[in-house]
């Protein structure tokens, strides 16, 4: 038996529908549709839209798009890499094309060289591209403990630059963290 009551209520009010409400956007002053064409048209529900590649590199991969991990983003950025031997990275790692990079770059270079000698080091299986390869690997990793090495010299640096700036009448008594960076803990003299 229908209730009047109900009736009133289902044309006052749509019914329920749980899938639509996760896909739905509500605004303050929208109504809600239960046709999906609708809803889509009024830009309640989202739409599986997949981005176009972007024409210069952003470092992100968009959705949907099949591009790979090591695609160039970048041409202007490019070093070629070779990493079969010792020779072969110490040749690499004398072009101006990465000598002409920044720190924060070569770090990146280097680290890539090293993983990708790591990977052939571990699948070799004869004992002559595995010795060659193991050499080739340990100069990689000293060159990358250096480039550490180096990193956190820059990093003492900028550390050290940032200790020289307190205002008049206040000196320097230690060091304080703010949102995860250090800065010079200034009080009065």
């Amino acid at each position: 038996m229908i209730k009047l009551q109900d009736i009133l209520n289902e044309m006052m009010y749509p019914p329920y529908k749980a899938d639509m409400v996760g896909k739905t956007r509500y605004k303050a002053s929208d109504t809600f549709t239960n046709d999906p064409k609708i809803a889509i048209k009024k830009g309640y529900l989202e739409q599986n839209i997949v981005e176009a590649d972007p024409k210069t590199g952003t470092g992100k991969k968009p959705k949907g798009s099949s591009r790979r991990l090591y695609t160039d983003e970048n041409p202007n950025d490019t070093v070629s890499i070779k990493f079969k031997t010792k020779e072969d990275i110490v040749d690499t790692l004398n072009k101006d094309s990465f000598k002409s990079k920044s720190h924060a770059r070569q770090s990146q270079i280097i680290n890539l060289i090293h993983q990708r000698v790591r990977a052939a080091y571990s699948k070799a299986k004869d004992p002559e591209v595995k010795s060659r390869l193991k050499r080739a690997l340990d100069y990689i990793e000293n060159r990358k403990e250096a480039s550490k090495k180096k990193t956190e010299r820059l990093n003492k640096i900028k550390e050290d630059i940032l200790t020289e700036k307190c205002w008049k009448g206040y000196i320097q008594k230690g060091m304080k963290t703010m949102f995860g960076k250090k800065y010079p803990n200034c009080v009065k003299k």
